[in-house]
């Protein structure tokens, strides 16, 4: 029986191949809405984004003071819970899979400072509501 995660991680399975994503955080100053257009990695319902910048990264010091954010990738909206990635497993998994997509990494290779060095965040993300719909004009 097919349940809503289920759906969830199929339409995630499916945008995975798209280019970028975009991140919209609050920003912790301001409150404002802050968008970044930003490469982006998906196992199951987890997306998993590289901050080059580590925590000097303004949308990084945005999640770490409200880690609600809103994603973008395509036409479909999501609302997710975003974290720095700290377990060791579920780290090297996302770099694989950023530095796989990017970058052509394959087991056995060298990975790029990027890949080896970057920051790690996770964001559990849930459907936030139906595909944005093209504004005329």
């Amino acid at each position: 029986m097919k349940n809503e995660n289920d759906d969830l991680e199929n339409l995630l399975s499916k945008l995975s191949k798209e280019d970028y994503c975009y991140l919209t955080t609050s920003g912790r100053k301001s409150g404002l809405p802050r968008e970044i257009e930003i490469w982006f990695g998906i196992n199951g319902n987890s997306l998993y984004l590289l901050s080059g910048g580590g925590d000097e990264s303004d949308w990084v010091k945005n999640l770490r003071a409200n880690p609600n954010v809103a994603v973008r990738i395509a036409k479909h909206n999501f609302s997710g819970l975003a974290r720095i990635v700290s377990e060791e497993k579920e780290e090297t998994m996302a770099r694989h899979i950023l530095a796989g997509k990017y970058q052509g990494w394959k087991e056995g290779k060298s990975m790029s400072d990027w890949g080896r060095t970057a920051l790690v965040v996770g964001i559990s993300v849930k459907i936030k509501n139906q595909p944005v719909q093209k504004q005329k004009g």
